[in-house]
């Protein structure tokens, strides 16, 4: 009763809490609702369907937070969490939801898109890289560009400029992205180390330097840079959690300041046993384990890289093959 009543005397409203998802209860959606844990409103959305969350990522979601709450790290009324095996675009083409808003005190869920790690192929050597759609491989291991499941803590954000973009009938404009860090423990104790975040996933490509000695910018000889602003939100990052720009700023406006936990799903121990069972020729769900169907089908098995095997393959593959000399990027027209 009393982490109960801590959870209640933390929540007060927030603005994008009060952006819900209904969504029509199913009957697993009512089954989870029965489960003493999970409030019956909230067990609505309970499912493996679009705009659900899966039963075993909320409980270990709720779990964090409630932890974290009782810890005193957390008093923020919301908490995330990420279903990295749910497709990131479904075959209409729109970006879908697998990443999590929940606001227990004010009964609000909410579904946003969100990236998953590229991971790399170091040619000739091994292969960890990932579709567009569907995540296969996850990891921790330094510059590996993977997604590693487990708890992270919102902590500080950091903007920075990106470059000018120019827009019709406009004058140019900068681009400022926050980049909001997360800290973990256990499996992910180096997110800070890896710069494992959330941002916008939006960039500035395509680059010229542009004459603008009176920008706040510009660089010592009067140059800044300029390109087109390029938004990804269906597609992968190095390893952070990206979302659609508009998504992102309501996302870091909410933990500014007041922390919150994340929850990222698979962990290591879910992907070795959905991976064991896949060998053996039954699906997750015969042997109690979870993983989209849709997203198994495509990847056959996933596959876990720890850093402890993963990293010192990066580190020969950097020394046998340096980047190249940096080219100059080119002058505006």
């Amino acid at each position: 009763m009393r982490l109960r009543y801590a959870l209640r005397s933390v929540a007060q409203t927030l603005s994008l809490c009060s952006l819900a998802i209904l969504i029509p209860a199913t009957s697993q959606s009512l089954a989870a609702a029965r489960q003493p844990d999970i409030p019956a409103w909230l067990g609505a959305y309970v499912g493996t369907g679009e705009g659900q969350i899966a039963l075993p990522v909320l409980q270990r979601a709720r779990a964090l937070y409630m932890r974290k709450v009782s810890e005193g790290k957390v008093r923020n009324p919301c908490y995330f969490a990420m279903d990295a095996t749910r497709p990131n675009t479904p075959n209409d083409g729109k970006s879908a939801g697998r990443f999590y808003i929940v606001c227990e005190a004010t009964q609000t869920f909410r579904v946003v898109s969100s990236g998953h790690g590229s991971g790399r192929d170091l040619k000739g050597v091994v292969d960890f890289g990932n579709g567009r759609m569907c995540a296969k491989n996850f990891g921790n291991a330094m510059d590996s560009n993977l997604t590693m499941g487990g708890s992270y803590v919102t902590e500080e954000t950091k903007t920075s400029f990106k470059g000018y973009y120019r827009l019709p009938q406009s004058k140019d404009t900068a681009y400022l992205r926050t980049f909001l860090q997360f800290d973990g423990e256990g499996e992910t104790a180096n997110a800070r180390q890896r710069a494992i975040g959330g941002h916008a996933a939006a960039k500035v490509a395509g680059i010229c330097m542009k004459k603008d000695p009176h920008s706040p910018y510009a660089n010592r000889d009067g140059y800044v840079p300029l390109g087109k602003l390029v938004e990804y939100a269906g597609g992968r990052s190095d390893g952070c959690t990206s979302w659609a720009a508009s998504d992102a700023n309501q996302i870091i406006s909410m933990v500014k300041d007041n922390p919150t936990s994340l929850y990222i799903y698979p962990e290591s121990s879910d992907i070795k046993a959905v991976a064991k069972a896949v060998a053996a020729g039954q699906s997750p769900a015969q042997s109690g384990l979870y993983w989209n169907e849709s997203c198994l089908k495509e990847i056959g098995a996933p596959k876990f890289w720890p850093k402890e095997t993963l990293e010192p393959v990066i580190v020969q593959y950097k020394k046998d093959h340096p980047a190249p000399p940096a080219k100059p990027i080119p002058i505006c027209d």
